[in-house]
Order: C-alpha cells, then structure tokens, then sequence
C-alpha cells in the first residue's frame, strides 16, 4: 500500500475528528446517529477510508500544477471530485456522508498542494490560492438556474433560488472566511481535552454562520436566528467545561433530533478548521 504524504493523513484525521466530537446537535457521532437514521460513526469511517485516494488526487493535482491559471486547478478537481463522490456512495450505500467534505476538503488540499510546489506553506497563501482557483465561481454556478429542471437541482442552488444564500459555494470563493476568521482563532485559545476543544469550536463556528444544512432542514433561513441565543447560553453555562454546559448541551441536541435539524455546514467547517490546525501544528 503506498504511503499517504503527511498532508493527506491530516485531511483524513480531520474527517475523523470530526465525527469522533460529541455530543454535536443534531450530528452523528460514535453514541448518537443525531437527526440522521440513514447513517452512523461506522458509515462514516467507512465514507472517510474510501475517500483517502482522492485526498492524495486533489493534493497532487495542486501540487503537479505547471500553471499559473488557478480556476484550471479547480475545473481538474472538480471532475475528480465527481468521481469521489461515486466512490463514497459505494463505499456508504448510498448514503451521502462527505460530499461537503469532497468539496471544501479537495480545495483546500489543492490549494496546500499548490502552496507546497510553488511557495512556503502558510494558511493565509493556502486560503489565498483558493480565492484564486474559485474566481466568479458563485455567478457562474448559480448563472441561469431558471432553466435548470428542478429534479436537477443541487440542495445549494435551490437554496440560493428560495433564500438567495450562496452557501458552502460563497464561503469558499471568499477563501473560507468563517474557518480564518472564526473558527481557527478560537480554536488557537481554546483549552482542556481535544474533545472540548473541538466541540467549543464548533459551536462557535455555528454561532458565527449561516449553516446552510441546517436552513435546508428547517425550511428556513430563520432557523439561524433561533440557533445563536442557545449557542450563547452554552457558553454563558461554561460551555464544555462545566456540567451545566454540557447538560444544556445534551438537551439542544435532543431538540435537534426532535425537529430533524442538524448542523451539517458547520460540521463541514470544522473540518477545514482541524485540517488547518494540524497543517499549523496547534491541535
């Protein structure tokens, strides 16, 4: 078996990471399938090994890059992201675990790939070379959707046609401002067990955006206005530090199960904000 490079092993331990993280509202995790009854940690660790191949492909396809023309990069991906996501419905039954992942995860190792052959590794060149490779990727992609029968619609395009929300598609053009802006400084200052660390970040991360999963699953874009008061009574009980926060905690999960909601998006962006954290040694 060939060796991963260490930059594709800390892509797929941020995947793992991720799931591992409980309890997460709404979100599956190794003692809870949360809102989702198709899938569990199992499906998900399965989705994540099928997956590792393609982690190296997008890497290599930054890193073999001969090009200055970023979007090229993207458009290379893209069809190998399209591959990927075959491979994990294989992998899942059908089950869609990781196609955010496919998506923002294969950018950014594009990007560390390309950041790696060309210049020194740092987050802000990686964050700047995807702004680079996803120039006008939102007008482009949301351009004509009228026409576009609706049975072929994305979740994201119908979404931005109710809602006018550009999504995980507008986040990543902007270079992931909620991972480099939100997410990876309060990771940095975060304290105690991995597990609390990381579940603080994400519900920080949840806190500061407009989870596109979640508004899907409400019905509403609403829904967002409802989430931050109960993010900020976690915190104000001490968050995962205290026996009060995580009771808090354990109760918006069952309401999440409840009313089917689930933080997917932000979930996805954690990931990017692990994959960075490891990529910077501070995690």
């Amino acid at each position: 078996m060939e060796r991963m490079t260490p930059t594709v092993q800390k892509a797929l331990r941020a995947v793992l990471y991720e799931v591992t993280v409980n309890p997460k509202p709404g979100l599956v995790d190794p003692v809870s399938q949360g809102a989702h009854q198709d899938m569990d940690v199992y499906t998900f660790i399965d989705s994540a090994v099928s997956l590792q191949p393609y982690f190296e492909q997008a890497y290599q396809i930054g890193f073999e890059a001969d090009t200055q023309d970023l979007p090229l990069i993207f458009q290379i991906l893209r069809e190998a992201g399209k591959d990927a996501e075959q491979t994990m419905f294989e992998a899942t039954e059908g089950v869609n675990t990781h196609k955010g992942a496919i998506f923002s995860l294969g950018i950014l190792l594009a990007a560390t790939g390309y950041e790696h052959r060309y210049h020194r590794q740092s987050t802000l060149g990686i964050l700047a070379t995807v702004k680079g490779m996803l120039i006008n990727l939102t007008s482009a992609d949301f351009a004509n959707l009228n026409a576009k029968e609706a049975g072929l619609q994305t979740a994201g395009e119908r979404q931005f046609l109710k809602f006018g929300k550009t999504g995980i598609r507008g986040e990543a053009e902007a270079g992931f401002p909620t991972v480099a802006e939100i997410g990876l400084p309060f990771l940095k200052n975060t304290v105690g067990t991995r597990n609390q660390r990381l579940l603080d970040t994400l519900l920080f991360i949840a806190s500061g955006t407009q989870d596109s999963n979640l508004i899907k699953r409400a019905g509403t874009p609403e829904i967002v206005a409802w989430l931050k008061p109960q993010i900020d009574q976690y915190f104000m009980l001490g968050g995962s530090k205290t026996n009060a926060g995580m009771k808090f905690l354990e109760e918006l999960d069952q309401t999440f199960i409840d009313r089917n909601l689930s933080l997917g998006g932000s979930a996805d962006l954690l990931i990017l904000t692990i994959f960075l954290a490891l990529l910077e040694g501070v995690l």
